[in-house]
């Protein structure tokens, strides 16, 4: 299973020790993902992660210990977040055994390895209630994922196929990364994943998410990976408005008009704004942004 995923195309893949490893088990699927992550990097692999077991578990520590010696490792992440202390424990074992990988440190002409990141996952109404707070613990944190079956445990709840019953709390995750500017907001898992209705409904499922401002989609298997590729990149149609609307406001700009119309639509400052960011996201989604200019 370790070899397959080698062959995937993602921007990151996250090897798990918690759950989906029985206790009899974890010391052995340390020693294989250590050894996993010791082979030359996969040319579709952008970045590689391992989930560790929580830090009210007990195995946290020897799950640092072990693969922290891995050098190809990018990101921890950490489940079962419910306070700023969980990633202050994480973030000490990290400095401790890695000092040179925090971008304070990292000297680029010394080494070409990237800082250590953190990604927690949000699964309690107690991490809900303390999101600024957990925002703002540690500098190794690039974000934030919703795990919305503990989260359903946790209260209760039911989870819909409509997913209205965490809307509230997708929108505080979302909300809360963006105001700590956290790159990465990442949303729930799909569970349906068979035929054309499971991917339908993950296609629906990215969509929404989009909309109220996740980046990014958590998967369970290989097929999900191009429904969600495609929901999260800008569409050719978003890309070619965008370059419309950041070419007009150059123009628009040069002539010191700071509001101006494109197709009886008024744009500003807020609208050109999300057009360069359309940009942005579609040059690192593989899109000739020049040529597109140049149409």
């Amino acid at each position: 299973m370790l070899d397959k995923s080698r062959s995937l195309n993602v921007d990151c893949i996250a090897y798990d020790l918690e759950d989906s490893v029985t206790p009899s088990k974890k010391a052995e699927a340390r020693s294989n993902i250590k050894a996993h992550l010791n082979q030359p990097r996969a040319a579709g692999i952008r970045e590689q992660a391992v989930r560790i077991n929580g830090v009210d578990s007990g195995l946290a520590l020897d799950d640092l210990t072990e693969i922290l010696k891995a050098p190809n490792l990018d990101t921890i992440v950490v489940p079962k977040v419910n306070s700023a202390s969980d990633l202050h424990f994480v973030t000490d074992v990290i400095r401790h055994a890695l000092p040179h990988r925090h971008s304070s440190t990292l000297n680029p002409s010394i080494t070409q390895q990237s800082p250590i990141k953190i990604l927690a996952l949000i699964e309690s109404a107690k991490a809900l209630c303390s999101l600024s707070s957990i925002c703002t613990s540690t500098p190794y944190l690039s974000g934030l994922i919703f795990a919305a079956e503990d989260f359903a445990l946790d209260l209760s709840m039911t989870r819909t196929p409509s997913l209205s019953e965490f809307l509230y709390a997708r929108s505080a995750i979302a909300t809360a990364c963006r105001a700590h500017n956290l790159s990465s907001t990442i949303d729930l898992v799909c569970t349906a994943y068979n035929g054309e209705d499971g991917l339908q409904t993950l296609e629906e499922e990215c969509v929404g998410g989009k909309g109220l401002g996740f980046n990014g989609k958590q998967l369970i298997h290989p097929s999900q990976v191009e429904v969600a590729q495609r929901a999260f990149s800008p569409s050719e149609e978003e890309v070619a408005w965008a370059m419309r609307v950041v070419i007009g406001d150059e123009k628009a700009d040069q002539e010191g008009r700071g509001a101006w119309t494109l197709d009886d639509k008024m744009i500003d400052a807020p609208v050109a704004g999300k057009a360069r960011a359309i940009i942005k996201k579609a040059e690192a989604c593989g899109f000739d942004i020049r040529k597109i200019r140049e149409r």
